[in-house]
């Protein structure tokens, strides 16, 4: 017999079987049913949970009045600050600075030197590089203290006198004179080989440069700001080192590293890869806050890791840089075009066109700011979720937001998050999380937990 005549058999039998017990139920008369005695009572009253009682909203409104005031005010007027006015102030000065370069024609000099230093075209450009980078670095050095200096320490988030500032301020610029100097080598030497094409090419080594800062910055760059040592063994530890194995992270030890002799911010990181997988916090993240809300921001920062958003956002940065290069390319020939007799400038390979690179750079990142945060808050908001999800501490995440209001506004207008918030506001994590409270009111460790004010 086929495979196709035994099924059809199998669903005749079963379905004449269906048919007999049908007819048989339908010729059968119906029982007298079975009585009994009916005893009548009251009913206790229902016992009403927490979920009925608890308003996600009125918790996440109550959190938010309790930062008000002179406080409110300054959070907000800081925020507006960084992230509105001065990034538009950066790009103009980036924009005068490059335009004194060009039209005086300092940057065509420096270019004729370091072709006088060597016949390489390679070698030219790191000299060049230097000149260039030394001498923005000491025109833009006033801007430069005002806005990490001076008003840092107006709106109390610094720690450090000016002498200890400028140092953390000089091993910087080392760190960053080096990095220019390697990645500009490399793009011009990429625009010199590729022509037309340097744009594709240059993206795809940018994102290769992010990677491989990625692996080495937790290990070589960071302790050269900070001091990391272990954190001492504790509970809190304990819970920490449990967290990160349950969610499948590489590591054996928490770091603390002493960020209180910067600021007052309190901050952690998952950080590193291939080996150098790190979780590190800050000393003012132990000291300002309780293990609860030391807990949400390492379930955050852990989401990170676990979410691959190291890797995604380098992708994001990626295809960001292409169309960053595009544009630049773009710019350049036009500008070339109108002004490249008067600066002493033909062609994209000339390092004497650096000024003018940057200034195209500065230009595009301005102009794509709501993109680029809109790339990060993103991933931002995802890692929120893990970590609540994965270190269920709803009211300890609430209060650690609240930290961050020191230095980024509240409550913003939802147009104004979307532009100029690389994170989600204060609002919004706080209203995630009582949202997820709501739903999790009758779960053990949450009826265990604080109380969310009303």
């Amino acid at each position: 017999m086929s495979i196709a005549s035994l099924l059809r058999a199998v669903v005749a039998v079963l379905f004449a079987s269906f048919l007999t017990a049908t007819m048989a139920m339908a010729q059968t008369t119906p029982a007298r049913a079975p009585t009994s005695t009916v005893h009548v009572g009251t009913l206790p009253p229902v016992e009403h949970t927490q979920t009925a009682i608890f308003d996600p909203q009125k918790a996440t409104n109550a959190y938010l009045a309790t930062v008000k005031g002179e406080a409110r005010a300054k959070s907000d007027a800081y925020f507006e600050g960084s992230a509105e006015w001065l990034p538009v102030v950066d790009t103009i000065y980036a924009i005068v600075v490059a335009g004194l370069l060009l039209w005086l024609r300092i940057s065509s000099r420096i270019r004729t030197y370091a072709q006088g230093i060597t016949r390489s075209r390679f070698w030219q450009v790191p000299i060049y590089i230097l000149a260039y980078f030394v001498l923005t670095t000491v025109i833009t050095f006033p801007l430069t203290v005002y806005e990490d200096f001076i008003r840092e320490h107006t709106y109390g988030l610094s720690n450090q006198n000016f002498v200890q500032w400028f140092g953390d301020f000089a091993t910087e610029t080392g760190v960053n004179l080096i990095a220019f100097a390697l990645v500009g080598s490399v793009i011009y030497a990429i625009i010199r080989r590729t022509k037309e094409m340097w744009w594709l090419w240059g993206s795809i080594a940018m994102v290769g440069f992010l990677i491989i800062g990625s692996v080495i910055a937790p290990v070589f760059i960071a302790p050269l700001f900070n001091k990391y040592y272990p954190l001492p063994e504790s509970p809190l530890k304990q819970q920490i080192l449990s967290l990160a194995r349950s969610e499948g992270i590489p590591v054996t030890n928490v770091y603390e590293f002493d960020a209180s002799r910067q600021s007052k911010r309190i901050s952690a990181n998952v950080s590193g890869a291939f080996g150098t997988t790190r979780i590190s916090m800050t000393d003012n993240l132990l000291i300002r806050s309780t293990p609860r809300e030391v807990k949400a921001v390492l379930g955050h920062e852990m989401g990170h890791y676990v979410l691959n958003h190291n890797a995604i956002g380098t992708t994001w940065n990626g295809l960001l840089f292409l169309v960053g290069f595009v544009f630049v390319n773009w710019g350049f020939r036009r500008l070339i075009n109108l002004f490249g007799g008067n600066w002493d400038v033909r062609t994209i390979d000339d390092p004497a066109g650096l000024p003018v690179l940057m200034a195209l750079t500065a230009i595009f990142f301005l102009l794509a700011t709501p993109v680029q945060n809109t790339i990060t808050r993103m991933l931002e908001q995802q890692a929120d979720m893990f970590g609540i999800n994965a270190a269920r501490e709803p009211d300890g995440f609430a209060r650690a937001a609240l930290q961050l209001s020191e230095y980024r506004k509240l409550d913003p207008t939802p147009w104004e998050e979307f532009i100029f918030y690389d994170h989600p506001s204060g609002h919004t994590r706080i209203w995630t999380v009582m949202r997820w409270k709501a739903e999790h009111l009758n779960d053990p460790d949450i009826k265990a937990g604080p109380v969310s004010p009303q």
